[in-house]
């Protein structure tokens, strides 16, 4: 605590509005909005690098973070750090009935689905009406592959869903098959069309398969990245460059890089 402490003491000072930092006393929710979500990125990142001195340094960036929105908000007169905090603490324990509730709670142990239920009973209560959805709260501003499987989640832990991870598969077929025939009669507004629809059921068979959609992606990113470097470093050595290649050799290189792995 001590630590937390101190760190909300050097906000308070970099937000005072006489003797601050004049960049920090000016900004708001809205400003500081994108550097939150680009430090979320960053702490992803290091994880994936496997690098847990730069993943210490990305999560105390991350943190400040937070410190700064509950400061601009205590600021305001809406809530603080210590909120915040009560807020998580009192979520998690009310979400982990298995955990933290009574006896025979303890003893059923977690049930598939509980948590969108707990969620869902937790909406209704914050809106006083009779109906909520389960799809409420899953934020537009995910990326798109990550909404996707969070929608997906959300409706198959009310039962819309297939049975097993061939439902999917075949749906991927489906739809690759449907995006064909619209770029077969040349229908470019279909076309796109289908491709979504495409790239939702892929993201349903990740699913099914207990793989991160978003993850996977960026794991073929980084592959494709590093073996694209790779064949320019190479042309580069020959005295060459790779828009000097035609495809045909393109592809060899491409095979060589692949097989050198």
């Amino acid at each position: 605590m001590i630590e937390i402490n101190k760190l909300l003491e050097i906000m308070k000072d970099l937000r005072h509005p006489d003797n601050g930092c004049p960049w920090d006393v000016k900004q708001d929710f809205s400003s500081i909005a994108p550097y939150t979500i680009e430090e979320a990125y960053e702490v992803a990142d290091a994880i994936q690098r496997n690098h847990t001195d730069d993943l210490k340094d990305e999560l105390g960036d991350l943190l400040f973070q937070v410190v700064f929105h509950a400061r601009i908000a205590e600021e305001a007169g809406e809530f603080d750090f210590k909120a915040v905090a009560a807020g998580i603490s009192s979520k998690l324990i009310r979400r982990h009935p298995h955990v933290f509730g009574t006896e025979s709670e303890r003893q059923k142990g977690a049930c598939e689905g509980s948590w969108e239920k707990i969620k869902a009973e937790e909406r209704l209560a914050e809106t006083g009406h009779g109906f909520a959805s389960i799809l409420d709260n899953t934020p537009i501003a995910l990326p798109a592959l990550k909404r996707a499987q969070k929608l997906g989640w959300k409706a198959a832990s009310v039962g819309f869903d297939w049975p097993d991870a061939s439902g999917p598969l075949e749906k991927v077929k489906e739809e690759l098959n449907e995006l064909v025939e619209a770029e077969n009669i040349g229908r470019p507004k279909a076309m796109e069309e289908e491709l979504g629809d495409l790239l939702f059921a892929v993201v349903n068979l990740a699913r099914h398969l207990r793989i991160d959609a978003e993850g996977a992606l960026s794991n073929a990113n980084r592959k494709f990245e590093n073996r694209f470097r790779s064949m320019e470093k190479l042309t580069h050595s020959r005295g060459e460059s790779l828009g000097d290649l035609e495809l045909s050799d393109l592809d060899r290189l491409w095979d060589q890089v692949k097989a050198s792995e």
